[in-house]
């Protein structure tokens, strides 16, 4: 799968997220104008973000933000009354788009290989695109409401699943060898977290989020295939 392709894709429907979230808040948000209220919330997510991996959520002012997101004080307060309902809003935003993302890039496959292939390009891709997010939920899970935490967990659990549905399925099919399941779609996940947890050491090597995925795709269908 091409990245480029990919990334086009996933950046324009990040637009539709914000737009959703703003349809849904409408009776909170003081902006009533949608083009300027989604251009807002993503200066203020992608803000935050910058910040937050930079020096830590709870040391992020609201001063700072105002300044990073070019943004006065009261027009943050716009779009929500406190740092926590700001954390909520991205997290929930956040999460409900990369699971939206995982899910339509596996629409229609039936190949239990090819599905482990595209799951592997998919999260990686978007791991890519959505760095900052991706990073940010990983280094500030314990400073999250015990609320968004256990959301956190699930969305974890939830892309474990594909993985388990998708060597199960190859099992069955006689694609893919007897394995624990379970084991090996927890050890696709931790490798795939070390790509956006340490980034620097890939780049340090001049190897690109194509090359990762292949290498993974191979390392994991030389393990599963029979």
């Amino acid at each position: 799968m091409n990245f480029d392709v990919f990334k086009n894709r996933v950046s324009m429907s990040k637009k539709d997220m914000y737009k959703e979230f703003f349809h849904e808040n409408k009776d909170r948000i003081k902006v009533k104008k949608e083009d300027v209220a989604v251009k807002n919330l993503i200066k203020i997510s992608e803000a935050t973000l910058a910040l937050s991996n930079k020096k830590g959520f709870s040391a992020m002012s609201m001063r700072d933000l105002s300044a990073r997101a070019g943004l006065s004080m009261g027009a943050l307060y716009s779009y929500f009354s406190s740092k926590d309902e700001l954390l909520d809003m991205i997290q929930q935003q956040s999460m409900r788009f990369a699971a939206r993302v995982l899910v339509d890039q596996l629409t229609g496959i039936d190949n239990p290989h090819l599905k482990l292939k595209q799951a592997i390009y998919a999260h990686l891709y978007l791991s890519e695109i959505m760095h900052p997010w991706f990073y940010f939920s990983y280094m500030e899970s314990k400073n999250l409401t015990k609320r968004v935490q256990k959301k956190a967990i699930d969305l974890e659990l939830f892309t474990e699943k594909i993985f388990i549905d998708v060597i199960e399925q190859g099992k069955h099919d006689g694609i893919f060898r007897s394995v624990n399941k379970e084991l090996v779609a927890a050890m696709i996940k931790a490798i795939l977290q070390d790509w956006y947890l340490k980034r620097w050491k890939y780049e340090m090597r001049n190897i690109s989020v194509e090359q990762y995925a292949k290498s993974l795709i191979d390392l994991v269908g030389s393990y599963l295939l029979q």
